[in-house]
């Protein structure tokens, strides 16, 4: 192995992502390490799923169908094209997470392809669930054909998960120090108890960006090496992740019923949460897992408009990006084909041409 390739983080025989379906379903193909204990967190997964899907479904029961509509009629298209523009926004910064990434791998990459694998890869694993694959999944098809490798793209979709994590860790711990009252309204924990938890939170945070700072640290599983973001970097990651976990619990925010009083800070606290549980759960984006901790933590509020305005958030967030997403995947599939296919014709030409000549 070459001094270059050993601080790349990139190695030979290299781990590919795991595609849809395969039989790990994971990163790191079917011979990655499954561990003795596996098994606990895939039920874990499932326990945190079903608890979720039965709260929710006793929620919705308490529900009419009237005050849904009724939250609908009350948005206003003002707030609603308020709300698309934070999504833009939001996924414009997460585009930021892979062109980040991309520099600490040190690969050179057009914008164009940074931005339509990041949009497109977030997309369809906010949708579909299991980031870790999906995610990989979308990336490798983009940019292998610029010859970027399996174990860069896992490098890839790790740092970018990273700087997700570090986001969403921040804002729940700045959440729970700066809005301690009104979360411990939500939760019935004692104001000092939620600063405590906060504080514990971003002192985890504080020590990582001083793990990393004190000298150069590196992740290994089996062949696969990733050397972890600078002190530096790190720190863009955090403030990159929280400025887009703010954006996207902006755009709940903003879909909101008027007159809920509900303070953004508090909001974008518990959507960070809610968000993390999604993820543990691997529900498709979060979905059930994510709704019911939102209803959960503001219960004091008309179920019907917060449905409504979660509903919109979904059809905003999720449902146009993955729509948008899979457009951008199949037009570019087509033009690879039409690529492919006059590349073909070309040859074919060329070697007709070769015949004549010869004859």
């Amino acid at each position: 192995m070459t001094r270059m390739q050993e601080r790349s983080g990139d190695e030979l025989p290299e781990p590919g992502p795991a595609v849809a379906g395969s039989p790990s379903g994971r990163l790191g193909g079917p011979n990655a390490p499954r561990g003795r204990w596996a098994w606990i967190g895939a039920g874990a997964s499932v326990l945190l799923f079903v608890i979720s899907a039965v709260v929710l479904w006793r929620i919705l029961s308490e529900v009419k169908l009237a005050d849904v509509r009724a939250a609908f009629a009350r948005t206003e298209l003002e707030n609603l094209a308020i709300a698309l523009a934070f999504v833009t926004l939001s996924y414009t910064l997460l585009t930021a997470y892979d062109a980040l990434a991309l520099r600490q791998l040190k690969l050179r990459i057009p914008f164009r392809t940074t931005a339509l694998g990041s949009f497109t890869s977030y997309a369809i694993s906010f949708t579909l669930g299991f980031p870790l694959v999906t995610a990989a999944t979308v990336r490798y098809w983009i940019y292998a054909p610029l010859g970027v490798s399996p174990g860069k793209v896992a490098s890839l979709t790790t740092i970018a998960g990273l700087t997700f994590l570090l986001g969403m860790g921040t804002v729940v711990g700045l959440g729970l120090i700066w809005q301690a009252p009104a979360i411990s309204d939500i939760n019935h924990l004692a104001v000092n108890a939620n600063r405590l938890i906060g504080a514990a939170v971003l002192a985890v945070i504080a020590g990582y960006l001083v793990w990393v700072g004190a000298k150069r640290r590196a992740v290994r599983v089996q062949r696969w090496r990733l050397e972890l973001p600078s002190f530096r970097v790190s720190l863009a990651q955090i403030v990159l992740g929280a400025a887009e976990v703010c954006c996207a619990s902006a755009v709940l925010y903003v879909l909101l019923p008027p007159g809920y009083g509900v303070e953004f800070q508090t909001l974008a606290a518990i959507y960070a949460f809610a968000c993390i549980l999604g993820i543990v759960s691997h529900a498709p984006g979060g979905l059930g897992v994510f709704e019911s901790t939102m209803l959960l933590a503001f219960w004091r509020l008309p179920y019907g408009g917060m449905i409504g305005a979660l509903l919109l958030f979904r059809i905003c967030y999720y449902l146009i990006p993955f729509v948008l997403a899979l457009a951008l995947l199949g037009a570019m599939e087509i033009v690879r084909r039409v690529k492919a296919f006059r590349a073909d014709e070309g040859e074919d030409e060329d070697d007709d041409e070769v015949e004549v000549g010869s004859g």
